[in-house]
């Protein structure tokens, strides 16, 4: 079994991705954040789509379902609270369900915290993770409905994750994220790698995907409970010191 990922700048930050099953040819976009762009990408690869998995209901990974699916009559999976966007998916999965693509098994994990119904999707076979807005490079996703402690527990299902999963993140938001945890923590791996992540996007690369081992090594988020003395808040639990790095993140002007 394997995949072929394509993935593709579209709005302001957003990644788009399309994953092939080899065995089948079939396709699967993963959210929809701008409809056309998908359906161009779709068009020039010649790829036939099969479904459409949300990681959540905002409409940058949403708000394309409705024109994606009657260009394509591909199939909409997704949580529960899709249906906020305006319309129910095809089939709701929730953490502990699978999705098959051909011959490509996603394992749907849970993930709340930035949306309460926030799930990824897992392709163990393949080591890929399609994580939406959980996890990012250097960061994690804003807490609009879930609590912190939701958040980390997220976080950390992720994390136990093989270190070689490539993680396939849905914004380029890594050299802000890199200023923040600059910011927290003085780990030597960590300004290795944010000085060759400004390198890189002043070349403009891409710093997606990352990989979760990477993540454990140097984003402050999954660092939090390392970071905990360093901020003050030794003998912290580590969701309140997920918590502190989290606020910190929100009011963080650099």
């Amino acid at each position: 079994m394997s995949i072929t990922v394509h993935q593709f700048p579209c709005l302001s930050d957003n990644y788009g991705f399309l994953v092939r099953d080899d065995a089948t040819g079939l396709a699967a976009c993963i959210d929809t954040p701008d409809a056309d762009a998908i359906l161009r990408e779709l068009a020039s690869l010649g790829w036939k789509l099969d479904l459409i998995l949300n990681t959540h209901w905002h409409p940058d990974h949403a708000g394309g379902n409705a024109q994606i699916k009657a260009a394509t009559g591909a199939t909409v999976v997704g949580p529960k609270e899709v249906e906020r966007i305006g319309q129910a998916p095809d089939r709701e999965v929730a953490g502990g369900d699978s999705v098959s693509l051909g011959q490509t098994r996603f394992e749907v994990l849970e993930s709340g915290g930035h949306t309460l119904g926030h799930i990824a999707f897992f392709d163990a076979a393949d080591h890929a993770a399609f994580v939406g807005d959980t996890l990012f490079a250097l960061g994690c996703g804003r807490l609009f409905e879930g609590t912190p402690e939701q958040m980390w527990d997220s976080l950390q299902r992720l994390a136990a994750l093989p270190d070689d999963t490539k993680v396939y993140c849905a914004h380029e938001y890594t050299a802000s994220n890199a200023r923040f945890a600059l910011s927290v923590d003085d780990a030597p791996a960590l300004k290795s790698r944010a000085e060759a992540i400004f390198a890189a996007r002043e070349r403009g690369e891409w710093t997606v995907p990352t990989t979760i081992g990477l993540e454990k090594a140097t984003n402050p988020f999954l660092r939090a409970p390392q970071l905990a003395e360093r901020m003050g808040l030794a003998g912290a639990k580590d969701h309140e010191a997920f918590a502190a790095v989290r606020a910190a993140k929100d009011s963080f002007k650099g």
